[in-house]
């Protein structure tokens, strides 16, 4: 069994920059694939990116790409989103998943989900 605490999302203005962190509690955070995924009001849970057990691959929704970098440091158990160039299209409430399975937290079935953190981007 595996928790996850997502932090750092506030009010941001347009442009500028943030940091997501994930801790994991419980199971080996090493064995995981981890992602990041988010939900604007009225619509649904979107992919932005997966990052492999030891971080080895990573993919990125196209609307993030060249500007979110997913990183993970497994001895600390901490999973991370950096968000640079942010817009206001990337307001949402952003989840950390887990699962032992690449392709399971690629297609949004990961085992593990933590309860959110909400960014907003004001333009």
């Amino acid at each position: 069994q595996v928790q996850l605490a997502e932090s750092g999302g506030r009010l941001v203005q347009a442009g500028g920059s943030l940091r997501l962190s994930c801790v994991a509690h419980g199971g080996t955070f090493s064995s995981y694939a981890m992602g990041w995924f988010r939900q604007a009001p009225g619509k649904e849970r979107e992919y932005v990116a997966v990052i492999s057990w030891n971080g080895g691959n990573t993919w990125y929704a196209d609307s993030v790409k060249g500007r979110f970098t997913i990183s993970r440091d497994n001895a600390e158990n901490m999973l991370y989103l950096q968000m640079n160039s942010l817009k206001p299209e990337d307001t949402a409430v952003y989840y950390c998943a887990a699962d032992q399975l690449t392709n399971r937290v690629l297609q949004e079935r990961a085992a593990y989900w933590g309860q959110g953190t909400q960014v907003t981007v004001s333009s």
